[in-house]
């Protein structure tokens, strides 16, 4: 893979420019976050992992700035900035996974590699799958081992936006944000509701599930493992 590591740090850059090379990946490292944003704006690479905290531009900035321009690269977040809202922050402004420091390179090298397989999302995308559950978004029908399924329109999207993210892990917040637009009461369970009666219908009169609560997290959908 082709990486771009930005990182002001100059011996946690080393460290992982280090480990990233002996693991065969080809690097190139900034210290600024307009250099990385100028990096990704004109050159191609296969991943960034971009710290959160840097000179001349911070990388949240840099990752809106990416998205925004229409950039759909990976961006693994590093950074010592772990509370639920900051990563919860970071995520709804488009990083694809999010790792706290201090880390052990052995979870960076296996979120790098778990991001390397991940299908690139596109635009041209009119049917995603997940095991033997499909959503077809020209049709908007839901069908598993082809049993059609009947979703009310938000149960639809609370499905479309979790088996675009197949394997993430999508919070509660970023749920409310993006299928009801606006920030709810925190004491809704229009969340939970919702997953209740998805789950049901197409988790329950199956015999693998699906549908997964991470405690304390939020929601993930992923195939058997």
């Amino acid at each position: 893979m082709k990486i771009l590591l930005a990182e002001d740090d100059e011996t946690t850059a080393q460290f992982v420019h280090k480990a990233l090379m002996e693991k065969g990946h080809s690097v190139d490292l900034v210290s600024d976050g307009r250099d990385a944003l100028s990096y990704c704006l004109y050159n191609t690479c296969d991943l960034v992992v971009l710290d959160r905290t840097m000179p001349g531009m911070d990388g949240l900035s840099v990752l809106k700035a990416l998205r925004a321009a229409g950039s759909s690269t990976p961006v693994l977040f590093l950074t010592i900035l772990g509370d639920v809202d900051e990563r919860v922050e970071g995520l709804l402004a488009g990083a694809d996974d999010y790792l706290v420091k201090p880390f052990h390179v052995s979870e960076l090298l296996a979120r790098i590699t778990a991001l390397n397989r991940r299908p690139r999302d596109t635009e041209q995308r009119t049917c995603l799958v997940v095991h033997d559950l499909e959503l077809d978004l020209l049709t908007r029908t839901a069908t598993r081992q082809g049993v059609v399924i009947e979703l009310q329109s938000k149960e639809f999207a609370l499905l479309e936006i979790l088996m675009r993210n197949e394997g993430r892990v999508i919070t509660r917040s970023m749920l409310l944000e993006q299928v009801w637009d606006f920030n709810f009461d925190p004491k809704t369970t229009v969340v939970e509701t919702h997953i209740s009666r998805l789950r049901a219908k197409i988790d329950k009169p199956f015999d693998v599930p699906l549908l997964q609560t991470i405690r304390n997290l939020g929601y993930s959908i992923h195939a058997p493992r």
